[in-house]
């Protein structure tokens, strides 16, 4: 009895730390799961014939483990650039030292590496392919590079919805349908992702890096304007959509394309590239109306 106030204590002062640590975790990857883990874990549940909740889990876990392993990865490399267009992420508030998050970020290879082996030989092969491009973007400098970082990015999106889509189906491979949507989300990943440096225009500028809005401040407005409806008809007439989705989906695409033509500042962008996000997530729901169909059938 004597010594429960200071085991008291201890445990809560364990607690603090735990929950630290978790809110830590969760700042690296807060700003990820509008833009990637809803489409993708939205990609994953329209194309697995499955839905059950212990391998939703399973599958949402994967996810997370291997965007929290590439955002610290990236986060390391970009702490001045963060202090400017992010200060609350983990290493401009000081929540974690850089050196110390380049050694988190090689423990959580091990971890998600271990992890997917639990799955199949095509989610470990994933994982390891992810941790490769992370090397390429980070280490090896080619976030840089306008078209370097699309490609990677593409990768790495492609990746995030073919594990997750395996772990949640249960099974080593996908039928053709889903490969057919997997090359269409590529697509449209690598036609409209620099959508999201129009808001990290300062950021990117002041860390030299090279993207689309920085190389053609005018031309990647207009080739946004262009692309995003022109990929909005494309993908409804390829889903066979019926008229009145059409019509809604393709309206969308027009006007977050002309808004981001329009709309210039840097809060103006931040939500343009929510929308967008609202877009991209529409577009990874289309495979279902073929799904539907062929279950009518």
């Amino acid at each position: 009895m004597k010594n429960m106030p200071g085991f008291a204590v201890t445990t809560v002062r364990s607690t603090l730390q735990c929950l630290h640590h978790f809110e830590t975790a969760w700042l690296f990857t807060r700003s990820d799961f509008k833009t990637i883990v809803l489409p993708v874990m939205t990609f994953a549940n329209v194309l697995s014939p499955r839905h059950d909740p212990l391998a939703l889990s399973c599958s949402l876990c994967w996810l997370w483990l291997q965007l929290f392993q590439g955002n610290v990865s990236n986060q390391s490399y970009a702490a001045d650039e963060d202090a400017l267009n992010k200060p609350w992420r983990p290493m401009p508030s000081g929540r974690i030292s850089v050196k110390n998050a380049r050694v988190l970020r090689w423990a959580l290879m091990v971890v998600c590496l271990g992890y997917s082996s639990l799955f199949s030989t095509n989610v470990l092969m994933t994982s390891v392919l992810f941790t490769v491009l992370v090397i390429v973007h980070d280490d090896l400098g080619l976030s840089g590079h306008p078209i370097g970082k699309s490609l990677l990015n593409v990768g790495a999106y492609v990746c995030f919805e073919y594990g997750s889509t395996l772990i949640l189906s249960g099974r080593s491979s996908l039928d053709r349908t889903s490969m057919t949507a997997l090359l269409c989300s590529g697509l449209v990943i690598l036609g409209t992702i620099h959508v999201q440096d129009f808001e990290d225009l300062s950021g990117d500028r002041a860390a030299g890096r090279q993207t689309l809005p920085i190389v053609a401040p005018e031309g990647s407005r207009i080739y946004t304007l262009c692309i995003l409806p022109l990929t909005s008809l494309v993908l409804a007439y390829f889903w066979s959509l019926g008229h009145l989705c059409s019509v809604l989906f393709v309206s969308m695409g027009c006007g977050i394309g002309f808004r981001c033509f329009l709309v210039r500042d840097e809060a103006g962008d931040r939500i343009t590239y929510r929308l967008y996000n609202v877009w991209l997530m529409s577009a990874h729901l289309l495979p279902a109306h073929t799904r539907f169909h062929a279950f009518s059938w």
